[in-house]
């Protein structure tokens, strides 16, 4: 089964975090095909599965976290809590993420200690295409990379390689403890 991309004019609403923001749909297929928010950095493309996404924003002014590593490029308050962002660019490429009308930070739902209820932002570059795919189609890339776990498997299409994104693997344990400390019942 061939994969869709199609390309997403973002229109944003308010919503109360006081951010703009596009929810994601979670629209079922009959067909073992899932969704993916594709995104860029430098010129490959990367994939997002859409039920990891929580919501598409656009660029948001952060608070630096002081001591932390570079990637991590702060924290802004969604809905009342406070979400860490990291940069994805300044992770995979060690540049921070361009700022131009396509760069987004997108929620993810991160689990951490087996909790599904921590978000977590990411910026993206050039996030204005998604893919409609059988995620059976992509393949091993073919390397251990074990400093960028968070890379999984590849699908070629006509204009090259997609890499899915595996967020679960995105943090180190220690970045994971900055970013989501314990908290101790009082």
């Amino acid at each position: 089964m061939a994969c869709a991309t199609a390309l997403r004019a973002l229109r944003f609403r308010r919503n109360d975090s006081g951010h703009g923001g596009v929810p994601v749909s979670r629209a079922s297929n009959p067909h073992k095909n899932m969704l993916f928010l594709l995104f860029q950095l430098d010129n490959d493309r990367y994939a997002l599965p859409a039920t990891q996404v929580a919501e598409v924003l656009p660029l948001i002014e952060l608070k630096h976290i002081p001591n932390a590593p570079a990637w991590v490029a702060g924290v802004f308050s969604y809905q009342g809590a406070p979400v860490p962002v990291i940069d994805l660019s300044m992770l995979a490429l060690g540049r921070a993420a361009q700022r131009r009308l396509s760069t987004r930070t997108v929620l993810v739902h991160y689990p951490h200690s087996g909790v599904q209820g921590h978000l977590l932002g990411l910026v993206v570059e050039r996030a204005t295409e998604t893919l409609q795919c059988d995620p059976d189609t992509f393949v091993a890339y073919g390397v251990d990379n074990n400093d960028a776990r968070y890379l999984g498997p590849v699908l070629a299409d006509p204009r090259g390689l997609i890499q899915w994104i595996k967020v679960t693997d995105l943090l180190p344990k220690p970045v994971q403890a900055l970013l989501f400390p314990v908290q101790e019942a009082i």
